[in-house]
């Protein structure tokens, strides 16, 4: 089928084929790079392929070093081959306006994009001359030798095989590392936060950008909430309890129900939030009671793989509170929040079994910032304990 490019507001996974290659300085670690920077870019790198030396075709030059490797990636081709430009021109690929073969730091190809067949502009796919090029079809062959080229209607083994191209080509004893993403890592990630930290926008990019599975806390419906910040001496104990019951039933029945279709669980609480708050609310007697209560649904409760603490100080929560305008918020107080900060930091310390990640979000905005959220996202993939 012809793909018509248009804007599309819900993210479909696709699966698109690259080749790289590389003639210049380090070309193993330039590759590497380029890998590492479609993975944060484009999308999960699923297989990438051993590396093949070839000389340099139509010019002199060094000899290549080419890979080849499979993307499941939520963009459309248009923004693919946008991407694939800025993460060239950050590895120093300079474009000359000659149609001559030159030396290059990076050269990225889009070959297959599912089994679409695609002309926009420059953008051709299937490449092209994918099928002339051996540099190209033994590196493909090894990932995906069984995949039909749309247009030739053969597979990518048996089009290796008629190629003509009789150029060397060796494979080398380097290697690409594939880039692990947070769904092979992790089965259950945790974001928790202050009011206002952004625990909900971060568990919703996540969640959007690999197909978790959302559990989001039912704040707003609440009825004992708006109720609670007028009268908080009064309201506390039925608030805490019905937070309490809500958040369990939501965590049992969601972790059970383990979905298919998504790859891993992003939650924007964990059930110790509870007693965060209820330490911060209740009165010692009330507390008593209901961590008997609490200490009894905890056992129960799937521990997270991660969890993620998200602090700003206080004036940014303010500020983020107010902006986002929820009435029974608007009378918050500093030390309310500043209570909040010390329950969960109290918390954090004394529970050494859970895979704790605090992470400073006072200065970023992951939300409208993508190196911002590329930062959290690394620090997710490289955190050990």
């Amino acid at each position: 089928m012809f793909y018509f490019l248009c804007t599309l507001k819900m993210k479909i996974i696709r699966t698109t084929y690259l080749s790289l290659g590389s003639n210049l300085g380090n070309k193993q670690k330039t590759l590497q790079i380029a890998v590492e920077q479609i993975s944060e870019k484009i999308g999960h790198v699923t297989k990438v392929s051993s590396i093949y030396k070839t000389k340099a075709v139509g010019f002199e030059g060094a000899d290549f070093f080419n890979v080849c490797i499979k993307v499941a990636t939520n963009l459309n081709p248009e923004n693919l081959i946008k991407s694939v430009l800025q993460i060239e021109t950050s590895l120093g690929r300079e474009r000359l306006n000659t149609s001559n073969y030159h030396n290059r730091s990076i050269d990225i190809d889009i070959l297959l994009f599912d089994d679409d067949i695609i002309f926009y502009n420059d953008l051709k796919v299937p490449h092209p001359r994918m099928l002339e090029r051996k540099f190209v079809l033994v590196p493909l062959t090894e990932i995906a030798p069984n995949i039909i080229h749309p247009i030739i209607k053969k597979t990518i083994l048996i089009c290796l095989q008629n190629c003509d191209d009789n150029s060397e080509i060796i494979k080398v004893n380097e290697k690409i590392n594939r880039p692990i993403s947070l769904f092979e890592k992790y089965n259950f990630i945790a974001i928790e936060g202050n009011i206002g930290s952004g625990k909900t926008s971060l568990a919703h990019k996540i969640g959007d950008d690999y197909n978790a599975k959302l559990v989001l806390e039912r704040f707003a419906d609440n009825p004992f909430l708006p109720k609670f910040y007028k009268d908080k001496e009064r309201y506390a104990f039925p608030l805490e309890m019905s937070f309490l019951a809500d958040r369990y039933h939501q965590l049992t029945d969601d972790l059970a129900q383990f979905d298919l279709f998504k790859s891993f669980i992003v939650s924007d609480y964990f059930i110790f939030k509870s007693l965060i708050f209820a330490q911060i609310t209740l009165s010692k007697e009330e507390y008593n009671l209901y961590r008997k209560m609490f200490d009894i649904m905890y056992k129960e409760i799937s521990k997270p793989d991660i969890y993620v603490y998200l602090y700003q100080n206080t004036d940014r929560l303010l500020e983020n509170i107010k902006n986002r305008g929820r009435d029974y918020e608007k009378n918050i107080q500093p030390d309310y929040l500043d209570n909040i900060h010390k329950g969960y930091i109290n918390f954090i310390k004394t529970k050494e079994h859970l895979n704790t990640l605090i992470i400073d979000v006072t200065e970023l905005d992951f939300v409208n910032n993508p190196k911002d959220y590329q930062s959290i996202l690394k620090q997710l993939l490289h955190f050990s304990k």
